[in-house]
């Protein structure tokens, strides 16, 4: 579950990091390939951690009046640096194994302490994580097996409070270099918004229960309901076209990892707001009122 966030973050550290090396002749990239090994050595979870509450938004971190509303460098020794702030809209982070954590806008010289980015276990020391609720998360407790399909381990989203945490120098892989902060926000950006793809899955599954709902009713012929069927069809691989039509335009960055197109990935994120709304609701038009009434 939840893969897909941390790797956008590796993939765009890869090319960030190999490119903060190259103008700033540092070793983030060196630490970073190192960070990457262990991960998948041992089959860890990574929550790419991005979002910070932000505060005013029409003010930069260094202009806000509380410093914590975007996640910082409060102090430095020799063995790496502590940080406090707060990540927003964390899903996944509970069940996640580490924490990558990254700046979330373009930063100006002003904001170099805030131009961190660095790796932390998930229960590492001054971490909180305050549980946010879904409207249907108490269904995994009770009786039946309705939810057997992710009956335990389904998704939720938490808000992270980071105080004083510590991050060693090897786990770092950006420290100030704030130019570089919005390069790593649009790229991870663009492989996040491609992932987007995933929501074609759900789509797959609410078409086959539509149309297995009207096989019930048996309406599967009637010429309404096969318009229905071919416009959520219709929507649906369009989500899916546009998500590997950015993969498919790639290019090769100077690292070595390939960047979907930028373009095509907004587009996806686009239709991904917008299409599986009018695909539920041509669901729900096929089925009429049993999917709200029928008894439990």
């Amino acid at each position: 579950f939840q893969r897909c966030v941390g790797m956008d973050a590796m993939n765009s550290l890869h090319s960030t990091t190999f490119e903060i090396d190259e103008k700033h002749g540092t070793d983030y990239h060196k630490r970073f390939l190192e960070f990457v090994k262990m991960m998948q050595k041992e089959n860890f979870v990574i929550g790419g951690a991005m979002t910070d509450p932000k505060g005013d938004r029409s003010k930069g971190p260094s202009e806000q009046e509380d410093p914590d509303l975007f996640t910082r460098i409060v102090k430095t020794d020799e063995n790496g640096v502590y940080v406090s702030g707060a990540k927003a809209h964390q899903t996944g982070c509970i069940n996640s194994h580490w924490i990558i954590l990254m700046p979330t806008i373009r930063l100006t010289e002003a904001d170099k302490d805030w131009a961190i980015v660095g790796a932390i276990p998930a229960d590492a020391k001054g971490v909180t994580y305050i549980y946010g609720r879904q409207s249907c998360d108490t269904r995994s407790m009770e009786e039946g097996d309705i939810d057997d399909g992710n009956a335990k381990f389904g998704g939720q989203e938490a808000l992270i409070i980071l105080d004083n945490v510590f991050i060693p120098w090897d786990k770092v892989f950006m420290n100030g270099e704030y130019e570089f902060a919005s390069m790593l926000v649009e790229r991870f950006t663009c492989y996040h918004r491609r992932s987007y793809v995933c929501k074609t899955g759900l789509g797959d599954v609410l078409i086959g229960a539509a149309a297995t709902i009207a096989d019930y009713n048996g309406v599967p012929k009637v010429s309404h309901i096969k318009d229905k069927i071919i416009e959520m069809t219709h929507l649906n691989e369009t989500i899916f076209a546009a998500g590997i039509a950015s993969s498919h335009q790639g290019q090769k960055m100077k690292s070595g990892v390939f960047l979907n197109d930028d373009m095509l990935a907004q587009v996806c994120k686009h239709n991904v707001t917008r299409f599986p709304y009018e695909i539920s609701r041509l669901a729900q038009d096929i089925a009429g009122g049993l999917v709200v009434t029928l008894p439990s």
